[in-house]
């Protein structure tokens, strides 16, 4: 049984958080007890609860699983960068170990947890070691966020392609639209759900303000995949 799915970016600003947000709230419409995970974070900033991330703030606020900010987001970088920079500047290694112990303190009191990525699939932790990498080692299946923009094609299909060579299940891909000037968005999408060979899980509109929206984008949203995952009626 897998409780746990990853989501990844075909690039880092694509809308893995509105995303993640979505799909948290599509599982609570289906009764299930579910948590918003961000292991890692690059970028912080003041709230009344302290230093925080913001995506990290949106996955814990959505979620209908009662978590410390630290059990969220275990590891919080200040530099808003690809971690491995962030992790060199602040003199703060990202630790594997860290990151799955949070994961497993989450699974152990949720039906679902959606673990958001950081950037795009081969985002680096370290000098020698990326995010891809533990993803692998927890084997978690992955969920693929596609901004649909110029270039998005070979954007997915790469990313769809490491995905699969690093030996991990790709069970669904959302499209997000995140360009209102974007040419051909049906067409985009149409040529992804012919040739990514797995579950599209839906489109979310441009929105101008996501914050306020995105209760309303988990409509947009086909979870009886993930939860057909999750109950062991296929195989991961």
């Amino acid at each position: 049984m897998s409780n746990a799915f990853f989501v990844t970016g075909t690039d880092t600003e694509v809308g893995k958080t509105f995303s993640s947000v979505a799909l948290i709230e599509a599982l609570k419409q289906k009764n299930v007890n579910v948590a918003g995970y961000k292991p890692v974070a690059a970028g912080s900033e003041s709230s009344s609860d302290g230093i925080c991330n913001p995506d990290a703030v949106a996955l814990r606020a959505t979620s209908n699983v009662d978590m410390t900010y630290e059990e969220c987001n275990p590891c919080l970088l200040a530099t808003p960068c690809s971690p491995h920079i962030a992790a060199r500047i602040e003199t703060s290694p990202v630790l594997p170990s860290l990151l799955s112990d949070g994961l497993e303190r989450l699974k152990a009191k949720s039906d679902i947890v959606i673990v958001e990525g950081a950037g795009g699939w081969h985002v680096p932790l370290s000098d020698n070691y990326l995010f891809s990498q533990w993803v692998k080692q927890e084997q978690l299946p992955v969920i693929m966020v596609v901004g649909i923009k110029l270039g998005c094609l070979n954007h997915a299909l790469l990313t769809a392609r490491a995905i699969r060579d690093d030996g991990l299940k790709l069970v669904g891909w959302i499209a997000n639209c995140v360009d209102p000037q974007a040419q051909f968005v049906e067409e985009n999408i149409d040529t992804l759900r012919e040739r990514l060979n797995t579950p599209f899980l839906g489109a979310l509109p441009y929105q101008t303000d996501a914050a306020e929206s995105q209760q309303g984008m988990s409509n947009h949203l086909i979870v009886d995949e993930l939860l057909a995952i999750h109950l062991c009626k296929v195989t991961v």
